[in-house]
This record gives structure tokens, sequence and C-alpha cells, in this order.
């Protein structure tokens, strides 16, 4: 396919430097939108960085460990304005005392009782309190509800925390094989609780934009002004607001919202610098959105002719429209002594042979069927002397025709006044007879009435056809043709 001007690479130059420069500010904004991707995706992903665990069924806890990706949540965490939860931490500070203690001491110890029961009304006070909420984490205190029931078999989160964290409990249940159900299923969902300030707008603290604008959108504006310059200079008669206005795609570069539009400069820039060859699938979406756009723009312009050729039909003053041609349209009159002389004096004579072949032919069938009895046809000389007299009428006739033709041709090249008068009568007095015939009767309002009816049935066949037609057999055609092979029609007619 062509590719459109609007879609050509505007480089900076044919120099190596603004080649470089190109380069680097496409991989520069490549990085940015990888940055952007991250930040706007960072929240709602922040406990898969927090654990690093991919998680293949929600609500299972059955999970992809990847621990060779580093935990960024501590160096990212201050962008966003998260930090730890009182609550939850808390909660997991005392449970680090009470792993401690119980692996020291038995659950029966005075110590291991006491923290036994903090623990439990930290749980308590978690399940109740639910300070999930402020991160609109609330399907978290759920999940660990679920599993304390799970884990016991009770109907309750609560009775389940008691069950689980009373003395008896641990006495059957040694506190190696517990530990691991708290350290695997309870208290991973705990941690990924936060706290998240609020700036003086009342949103959500964002700190990213200071980065963003420091060390991209820096670059971005020097380099739209560098392109809006080389602009200016090949256009010298281009305004600033014209050729900002033509490279109206770089401005989500400097957009401090709507940051994931940055994905169309971004890739222009690949594009244009020679880094990506996004070529075919520009190809494959283009050729996607003109099929869809032709089907609904061929419909509306078919609708829109055909309507316009009914009002047209439909107007009450057609006598009045053919006596005008008759003054108006001088374009019919030349056109006439035009091609009169052409066909006349050059195209007719050459046709004299089959003219003449084709009279004495019909001349030969009159003479058979009216001339003689049917008796007197059988004879040979009686054959022979027919076609002789029908050859040589048919000759003259064609003779004297194109003598006629020739005399005709030569009056309408000449250049004089009464051969223009006479072909101009000849015009009026055509489309006056017209008018008078057609305005006599009802002649004008069943024509009228038949087209406008043809027209209608055309509208509502060839419309319907279009609809039916599809996009994928508009794409197949436009991939034949694009391809040099050429495309089967058929000629039966669909059921």
């Amino acid at each position: 396919m062509v590719r459109p001007r609007w879609q050509r690479p505007l480089g900076l130059g044919l120099s190596s430097l603004g080649w470089r420069w190109d380069r680097f500010v496409a991989i520069w904004a490549s990085i940015n939108l990888a940055l952007v991707v991250f930040d706007v995706t960072y929240v709602p992903l922040r406990n898969f960085w927090l654990q690093r665990h991919l998680y293949l069924f929600p609500g299972l806890p059955l999970a992809i460990p990847l621990t060779a990706l580093p935990d960024i949540t501590p160096l990212y965490d201050p962008v966003k304005g998260i930090e730890p939860h009182r609550d939850t931490q808390r909660y997991l500070q005392q449970w680090q005392l009470l792993d401690q203690k119980l692996l020291a001491q038995p659950a029966t110890h005075p110590a291991s009782r006491r923290l036994l029961q903090q623990q439990l009304l930290l749980t308590q006070q978690l399940i109740d309190d639910n300070p999930f909420l402020g991160a609109n984490k609330t399907g978290t205190l759920e999940r660990i509800k679920n599993r304390l029931r799970q884990r016991t078999g009770l109907d309750s989160g609560r009775l389940g925390a008691e069950q689980l964290l009373a003395p008896a409990w641990l006495q059957s249940h040694p506190w190696g094989q517990e530990r691991l159900f708290w350290q695997g299923e309870v208290l991973p969902l705990v941690a990924t609780n936060y706290w998240r300030s609020i700036d003086e707008t009342g949103r959500p603290t964002e700190r990213f934009w200071r980065l963003d604008l420091l060390v991209f959108q820096s670059v971005f504006f020097v380099d739209i002004v560098l392109r809006l310059i080389n602009l200016r200079r090949r256009l010298p008669g281009l305004s600033w607001r014209d050729a900002l206005l033509r490279r109206w795609t770089d401005l989500p570069l400097l957009l401090p919202f709507w940051r994931l539009a940055r994905v169309i400069p971004v890739a222009a820039r690949l594009r244009s610098s020679g880094l990506v060859d996004a070529e075919p699938v520009r190809a494959v979406v283009s050729r996607g959105v003109v099929a869809l756009l032709a089907v609904e723009l061929i419909e509306v312009l078919a609708l829109q002719l055909l309507d316009g050729v009914q009002k047209l039909i439909s107007s009450p003053d057609w006598s009045g429209r053919l006596r005008g041609n008759s003054t108006e349209n001088r374009e019919l009159e030349e056109l006439l002594r035009l091609w009169g002389p052409l066909l006349l004096g050059r195209v007719l004579p050459r046709l004299e042979p089959e003219l003449q072949a084709l009279l004495s032919y019909a001349l030969q069938r009159s003479l058979e069927t009216s001339a003689f009895p049917q008796a007197l046809q059988r004879l040979q000389p009686l054959l022979l002397l027919e076609r002789e007299f029908t050859r040589q009428l048919a000759g003259g006739m064609v003779e004297g025709v194109l003598d006629l033709s020739r005399g005709t041709a030569q009056q309408l090249s000449r250049q004089d006044r009464r051969g223009s008068d006479l072909v101009q009568q000849m015009g009026e007095a055509f489309w006056r007879e017209l008018a008078a015939a057609m305005a006599a009767g009802n002649t004008l309002e069943r024509s009228q009435k038949l087209l406008l009816d043809l027209l209608e049935e055309l509208k509502r066949g060839y419309l319907s056809r279009i609809n039916s037609a599809g996009v994928d057999d508009l794409l197949e055609e436009l991939d034949q043709l694009s391809g040099g092979s050429p495309r089967r029609v058929s000629l039966t007619s669909e059921p």
C-alpha cells in the first residue's frame, strides 16, 4: 500500500548528528513510556512486586515464586506516598515475638499464653476494624477470614482465630506445622496492606511527575522545539501555530495527564528513526479501519446520491426544465458540431461494406417472404437474379446515404451562421416537442412514479448487499488485489 504523506517520517535532517538525536529521543521516549506504564500499574500490582509470586488461580494459594525479581517496594513506595499501615505492622511485629517464643518454649508456658492472647486480640481487632479499607483491599481481609475458616472447619473467622491461637490446639498441632500455615497463607496477605498519604488537593500523593518533568519532559520539549524550527525552515510561510498543529501528535509527551497516550508519539518516533519497522502492523490496522469505514461511507454516499436523484425526478417543473435545455445547454450544440462531422464524415463511410451487406440481406429476406410465391422461390435463376437485384439496390441506397452523410458532415464542419441557426432551431424544437409530449396526458407522472419505485428498490437492494458483504470479504479482496492475483467473480446470485 502507498504510504500517505502524513505518515512519512519527519527527521531533523540528513546529518549524522540529527540522525543520532532522533534515535536517542526515540529510545528515551520508549524508556519513559515503560516507566509510565509501570507507574500507572504499580498500585494495582503492588502485591506482585511485594511478594514476587505469580498466582495462577484467583483465591487459591497456588503461585509461582519469582524470587529473582528484586523487591522494589521500599524504593518506589515513597514515590506513591505509600507507608506501612500501623495496625497491620504492629500485627506482624507481634507475630514475630510470638513465633520466637513458641519456638523456644511450649504453648502452655505463661509467657507463651500471654503472647497468644495478645495475638488473638490483634487478630480479632484486625477483623472488626478492617484496616484494609483505606487501601481498598477489603477483599484481602475476606481472604484471610476464608483461610481461617478453611483451616479449622468453623463458620466464623473470629472463632477460627480463637481455635488456632488456643494453647490446647497447639498442644495437638505442633507449632512447626502451624507456623507454616500462618507464614504461607495469612501473614503475606496482612503484609500487603498499606497507608497512602493525601496531598493538599485531597488526592493520593503522587511524586512521579517530578521525575517525569525533570528527566524526560525537558528532553521532549527541546526535541519538539527543534522539530518546529526545522519544519518552519523547510516551509518559511508556515506560522508557529500551524507548525504546532502539524505536530499535534507530540503533545501527549508534554501533558501531565493521559500519559498512556504517549504511545502514539513514541510509536511514531520509533518508526521515523528506523528502530522499529511498524509498517506491517500499520498496514494491517489501516486496512481494517478503512474497510470498516468504507462500508459506512459507501452506504451514506449511495443513499445521498439516490435521494438526490429521487428529488430531481419528483420535481414538478420537468416541462420547464426541458424547455430550458434548448437555450441553456450550449455545450450540447458544440458537442454536436464536434462529433457530427467525425461520425458522418469519417466513421460512417468506412462502414460501407458492412452497411451494404446488412441492407442487402434485409432486402433479400423481405423479397423472399413477400415478392415471390413459394413455388418460384426454388428456381435457381430466380434466386441469382434476386440476389443481384438486392445487392445493387442496397449498394445504391448505401451510396446515397453515405453521400448525404458526407455532405452533411461538410456542412456541419463549416462555421457558417446558417448552419448554426439550423442546429439551434432543431435543438429548440426537439426539447420543446419533448416537453409538450410529456406534459400531455399522464406520461410524466407515470414515468416519475416508475423511476422513483426503481430507485427505491435499488436503494433497498444495494444497501442491503453492502451491509451483508462484511468486512472480511473486503479485506480478502484487498489482499488479493495487492498480491496481484485476480479475484474470481461468481455470476450466480446468493440464495
